[in-house]
Formats: C-alpha cells, sequence, structure tokens
C-alpha cells in the first residue's frame, strides 16, 4: 500500500463550455467519464486536510487540465482562482492505493 492519496479531477460544465468555445473544437469536446489524470499527493486524513492541500497545489493542477485539452494559452481564464477552480472541476480522493508491481516506483 502507498502512502498517496489519488487525488482525480473531472470537468465539470464551466470547464466543458470553455473547451467548446475554443476555436477548431466543433467536433469534441471535454468527456466528464472519460480518462482523466491521476495526481498522487501526500495522504490525506480528512475533508479539511484535502482542502488545504488544494490550495496548494491547484494552480499547477489547472495549468495542467487547460493544456491537456489547449496548448494556446493565450485562450485560458486569465484569473484562475481557487473558487473557480472547484466550480471548473469535479474532485475526488481515494486514500487506498495498491501498488501491485513488483518494480519500485
Amino acid at each position: 500500500m502507498l502512502n498517496r492519496t489519488a487525488l482525480i479531477f473531472r470537468p465539470a460544465q464551466p470547464y466543458i463550455d470553455w473547451a467548446r468555445s475554443l476555436p477548431d473544437t466543433d467536433e469534441i469536446s471535454p468527456n466528464i467519464d472519460g480518462e482523466q489524470t491521476v495526481y498522487l499527493v501526500e495522504e490525506i486524513y480528512d475533508d479539511d486536510h484535502l482542502e488545504d492541500i488544494l490550495k496548494q497545489i491547484y494552480s499547477t493542477i489547472f495549468e495542467q487540465e487547460l493544456q491537456g485539452w489547449y496548448l494556446d494559452e493565450s485562450l485560458w481564464p486569465k484569473k484562475r482562482t481557487f473558487s473557480m477552480f472547484k466550480e471548473w472541476f469535479t474532485i475526488e480522493y481515494h486514500t487506498c492505493i495498491q501498488d501491485l508491481m513488483d518494480a519500485p516506483l
């Protein structure tokens, strides 16, 4: 078992609306049930601890998720606040992570 917490961010409606507004994306848009990036962070013990961790990393995750959809930073939202981040993503966290591989991480 790993001493980490897995965080999964799924796009919420504001993110989907932003993605659909971009040039050359008429036919495609993010899928809330599609494959998502999993981020490993320190062990999270409760919702308050999760909130503290998110405040520390939200800017990095926000940029990673925007870049994952569209590379032109000039079309990214300019003022990306923590409140906006929580509106743009549904966040799941999982504290029980089993590593079944023999190779080291």
